[in-house]
């Protein structure tokens, strides 16, 4: 099973960050992508359509080889995972906001969290909250309308840009010294993010602790490839292809995108 890809699934494009970072540490990997593009964003649905979704997205992956699945969506790890974990004998990575490292590293004891609705209202990113961020003020905001525009290829939009504003003054008003990304479309806002925030701000997401997981997990489950040629990567969108194809075509790597009737 080693030289069988990994599955990664996510909401749409955004979880290609995710991807980044496991190709970029696991080169000998081959992975298959799926990105549910038609049915983002899924911080806007109830538990229940989430969990339908990944599991229709898990089998996918499962008729595709895949040895092991990334879910690439904050959402559905915080809505899913557990059940995934219960149907499925295949070992699953999930993804939480890394609120750990902020609440460690703050001084002003002041942290912003920047996700959808669907992550901020569920019992995981509660129970995490809890647990890691212990005396930490938590501003936390939706980031209602941010998935819809990086979907449509319009990171850097002004319009991007408004909802940005209005989504960070209150975590400029109340001084956080860290911004915690919930959502794996939200990298993509960095370079817009930089601009709106001042040095002082330390922007963290999940991406490579996830990767590391990944190498973890591969490695105590004997699943690692341990071949010499680079891996292949195959991608699948039930939205618009180009738009993911923008995003992991500038990736020096083997890669396929295709589009799916999903």
């Amino acid at each position: 099973m080693s030289e069988q890809p990994i599955g990664i699934f996510d909401s749409g494009v955004g979880g290609t960050s995710i991807w980044y970072e496991i190709q970029r540490l696991l080169p000998y990997e081959s992975t298959v992508y799926l990105a549910d593009s038609k049915n983002a964003p899924y911080g806007e649905k109830s538990g229940e359509a989430i969990i339908r979704l990944s599991k229709k997205n898990t089998d996918f992956l499962l008729s595709r080889g895949c040895k092991l699945i990334v879910v690439a969506c904050n959402t559905a790890t915080t809505n899913a995972i557990d059940h995934l974990r219960t149907h499925y004998a295949l070992p699953f990575i999930g993804i939480e906001p890394a609120i750990k490292p902020a609440a460690l590293n703050s001084r002003s004891g002041k942290v912003g969290v920047l996700a959808t609705r669907g992550t901020l209202g569920s019992q995981l990113f509660h129970s995490t909250s809890k647990l890691h961020a212990g005396g930490i003020e938590l501003v936390e905001r939706e980031g209602r309308g941010l998935v819809e525009l990086i979907e449509s290829g319009k990171a850097n939009s002004p319009e991007t840009r408004v909802l940005l504003k209005q989504y960070l003054q209150p975590m400029l008003d109340a001084q956080i010294d860290h911004l915690v990304l919930g959502c794996t479309h939200y990298p993509y806002l960095i370079p817009l993010l930089r601009e709106l925030l001042p040095d002082t701000v330390r922007i963290i997401d999940c991406g490579e602790a996830v990767a590391r997981q990944t190498l973890r997990v591969l490695q105590e489950k004997k699943l690692l490839n341990n071949g010499s040629v680079k891996g292949h990567h195959e991608f699948y969108s039930n939205g618009d292809a180009a738009i993911l194809r923008s995003f992991v075509e500038a990736v020096p790597a083997d890669i396929e995108v295709n589009s799916l009737d999903f």
